[in-house]
């Protein structure tokens, strides 16, 4: 679904990304674990458009989006939740969901299975989104996403800050969304255990390259906990 290849991106002087090259196959999680300040937040915007990559290219289910802006990269299926949330907060939840419509017609409604994977966005409905606690943000920002009905969901870091009993919530909701086999999902994480229980596949980086890869159920086999504490 995602094909990435020799993508390099830099910060003035300083070589940010390093010839990253994977894939993110549909129906499948792919976990991309790392310390802080190693690139995968911004291998995620380059991804999304939002900073350039300064070579190599990017392609989305068939279609090459090197060039493509952020909003052309959202219509075509690309659904992403940022680190920190940043949803609206002087927006109602409702308003907020239907920020995530803006790329279908203008008379659809929200998707009722989002309400069905987290009721408590149906409960709290016309409650600003500045007033959730931070977990019914990240639900909030992850049902915004699903909105669109992506076919490539990238989510950076979402259990930042999140109370253990959401996050039970938020890996089964992205546990059942890749057994639907409807979409790719790209997993940014550094909590090691939520990444493990849920990856297919998995990348692990440090200083913009990717020093380990391959199938989650060999995680523990690989040595990737260990990679993560060196």
């Amino acid at each position: 679904m995602l094909k990435v290849d020799a993508l390099n991106q830099y910060y003035g002087g300083s070589h940010i990304l390093r010839g990253l090259s994977f894939e993110v196959p549909m129906g499948q999680v792919t976990t991309l674990l790392g310390r802080n300040g190693v690139g995968k937040t911004t291998l995620l915007k380059t991804l999304m458009g939002l900073v350039p990559g300064r070579s190599g290219s990017i392609s989305f289910d068939g279609r090459d989006i090197t060039r493509a802006a952020p909003h052309e990269r959202a219509r075509a299926g690309i659904g992403y939740v940022p680190q920190g949330r940043e949803i609206f907060p002087r927006l109602t939840v409702e308003e907020n969901l239907r920020m995530g419509l803006a790329t279908r017609p203008g008379s659809s409604a929200i998707p009722e299975r989002i309400f069905e994977m987290f009721p408590v966005l149906a409960q709290m409905l016309h409650r600003r989104g500045g007033d959730l606690s931070g977990g019914q943000q990240q639900q909030l920002a992850i049902g915004r996403a699903l909105a669109m009905g992506p076919r490539l969901l990238i989510l950076d870091e979402p259990t930042e800050g999140i109370q253990p009993s959401i996050i039970k919530d938020i890996e089964r909701v992205i546990r059942s969304l890749a057994q639907t086999g409807e979409m790719a999902i790209l997993l940014v994480e550094q909590y090691y255990d939520f990444a493990e229980s849920l990856a297919d596949h998995y990348l692990v980086m440090e200083r913009g390259e990717f020093i380990l890869r391959g199938r989650g159920e060999d995680m523990a086999r690989d040595g990737a906990r260990e990679a993560l504490a060196v």
